[in-house]
């Protein structure tokens, strides 16, 4: 995809298995420093997509949902895949290098259909909380900025939809009151750390 096509919102569909390349040049999210420019707020962007991506792939593939909600969870799935390749081609076309995609390990959340959707609860809304607290240093790249707030929206949607596949109530539940919270990256990577197992160093 080119970055054309980001800023359009245009996308396919990848291979699910992308979540877990790797792509053998430096890993940089677990490195707890300011955003260096708008390649490093992309490359902390398509960390938090590698781990939603696979999460998804393997909780899908664990068949812990049928009907509709089967349905509805394979869609997410195929949007993050697509947030992949467009945060991956974006930073190539840009010059810079995406960082590979951790190995991970997601424990009991696909131990049954109520912790295969908290857990997908969760991801979503750190997932909003991350773009959101990341945008000011996009500010100057209105293009970029008007692309990630795209992805952010459509987060904002899982994170609803998987609420009311959980029965949540509507404030503080669906969606998480009149306005969204940013989240810095140092909270957002301790709540993703949990996760990660490994990663790819030079």
């Amino acid at each position: 995809m080119k970055r054309r096509d980001l800023v359009r919102g245009a996308a396919t569909v990848i291979p699910a298995s992308v979540a877990l390349q790797m792509l053998g040049t430096k890993f940089a999210f677990a490195q707890d420093t300011d955003f260096d420019g708008p390649l490093d707020v992309l490359n902390y962007a398509l960390t938090l997509e590698y781990l939603e991506a696979e999460f998804y792939r393997q909780g899908n593939a664990a068949g812990l949902v049928s009907g509709k909600e089967a349905r509805y969870l394979e869609q997410i799935q195929s949007d993050e895949e697509v947030h992949v390749m467009a945060l991956t081609d974006t930073i190539n076309e840009l010059g810079g290098s995406p960082v590979p995609a951790p190995e991970v390990d997601f424990g009991a959340a696909f131990d049954s259909r109520a912790a295969y959707l908290d857990a997908a609860f969760t991801f979503e809304n750190l997932g909003v909380s991350a773009y959101l607290g990341a945008a000011p240093s996009l500010f100057q790249e209105k293009e970029l900025l008007a692309a990630a707030a795209s992805i952010f929206g459509v987060e904002a949607r899982h994170a609803a939809i998987i609420g009311v596949l959980l029965e949540k109530p509507a404030e503080n539940g669906v969606y998480m009151g009149a306005t969204e919270t940013p989240m810095g990256r140092e909270e957002v990577l301790q709540a993703a750390a949990p996760f990660i197992v490994s990663t790819v160093t030079e």
